[in-house]
């Protein structure tokens, strides 16, 4: 069997669309995992990336974060804090916020450093308060880079999650594993497929976030 064989007979396996182990509930777990984690890292990175951005200090010590953030293996890290805390979510969300939060984190401070300064200097010579300035001035031109950099965590966490099967939960990594472990390929690229097409959905998604939030005349820049 081909690879596109083996997506047929998952997809068409009408035992793979309900209960436990069903595409419905894996794919919520899988949503859910995402969405923890990339709301924490967004959580860390925005307000970091903001503040640093606006104020120019800190641009050092973020490029060192993030690269710092960057080196460390997922699945590694996965590993050490299930040996060290057990199994759980928690293994889980550190690994996935750890990678998430570097695209999110340097991409708003280089978003906020490259908004032109002529009407940063011309709101603050007209006495607007400096978090106006930020939120008013900044953050408009500033907001399709920023969308950007929350896709790329988006997509790096939506690929990653699959780990959380490692440490026995759910998610789409649930049929990869699962199907290694029992040697049932049609698993193994029926839940790869799936892992993909949430990355191609997400994609779109943040096109439409993009559409919606960002002024016309910005996007026209």
């Amino acid at each position: 069997m081909n690879v596109l064989d083996f997506v047929n007979a998952f997809f068409s396996d009408s035992a793979h669309w309900h209960g436990y182990d069903g595409i419905p509930t894996r794919l919520l777990e899988h949503v859910q995992y995402t969405l923890m984690a990339l709301g924490l890292a967004a959580a860390v990175g925005l307000p970091v990336g903001l503040l640093t951005g606006h104020t120019g200090r800190g641009g050092n010590a973020v490029a060192f974060v993030a690269t710092a953030a960057r080196a460390l293996p997922s699945f590694g890290l996965l590993v050490l804090i299930a040996v060290v805390v057990g199994i759980g979510l928690l293994p889980v969300m550190v690994p996935l916020v750890v990678l998430a939060v570097p695209p999110i984190l340097v991409t708003t401070y280089e978003a906020v450093r490259s908004v032109d300064p002529s009407p940063v200097d011309a709101a603050r010579g007209m006495g607007m308060h400096e978090s106006g300035i930020l939120f008013r001035v900044e953050l408009p031109v500033a907001l399709p880079l920023i969308l950007s950099g929350l896709r790329s965590a988006a997509i790096q966490v939506v690929s990653t999650a699959t780990i959380a099967a490692y440490v026995s939960l759910g998610g789409i990594g649930r049929y990869i594993i699962d199907g290694l472990y029992q040697r049932d390929y049609e698993k193994v690229v029926g839940g790869a497929t799936l892992v993909a097409v949430l990355a191609l959905v997400t994609l779109a998604l943040f096109w439409a976030a993009g559409r919606f939030a960002v002024s016309p005349g910005v996007r026209r820049r």
